[in-house]
């Protein structure tokens, strides 16, 4: 995946820094912090936002009754079997929370065998940041014979844990 997709730490090393940027926007956003003080200390204290929602998620899936994937179609490769995943324009451009797991369903209606250990590990990584990184690759290719080995460690391994493709 390191030719796949050669940006693709650089965006998880910005998604990390998410956090600062977001800490660093309610810090700025002009609200003053109170301060109490009582017999032995000082406390301060800084309101709470009234949503933790980011304004970029939308409250209302835009997508919602659009397929996210168009189809999906199992290969054999000299490594193993594959299953390419070809999203939909929908499931591409989504941002809604939870539009991953829906994509993840219509998966497993186009192919249940496709619900093996890290199969779910190697879509979300794609999902996430294969979108962000080639927005429009014509294909996600899932392999079930790569490891299982959790998501933190499939998005560190580029979407490949156990190797690149051949």
């Amino acid at each position: 995946m390191a030719q796949r997709y050669p940006n693709l730490r650089a965006g998880v090393r910005t998604a990390a820094l998410l956090p600062l940027v977001l800490l660093l926007t309610v810090s700025c956003s002009g609200v003053e912090p109170t301060t109490t003080a009582s017999s032995d200390q000082t406390t301060t204290s800084r309101p709470v936002p009234p949503s933790s929602i980011s304004p970029s998620t939308p409250t209302i899936d835009p997508h919602a009754g659009q397929p996210l994937i168009d189809h999906v179609e199992w290969v054999d490769t000299i490594d193993g079997p594959r299953l390419l995943v070809f999203p939909t324009r929908a499931g591409r451009q989504t941002t809604f929370a939870d539009a991953d797991d829906r994509a993840w369903r219509e998966i497993l209606a186009h192919s249940p065998e496709a619900d093996s250990p890290g199969m779910r590990d190697q879509f979300r990584c794609h999902w996430v940041w294969a979108r962000l990184v080639q927005p429009d690759k014509p294909s996600w290719n899932l392999e079930p014979w790569r490891p299982a080995v959790g998501y933190p460690a499939t998005v560190d391994a580029q979407c490949n844990p156990g190797g690149p493709e051949r």
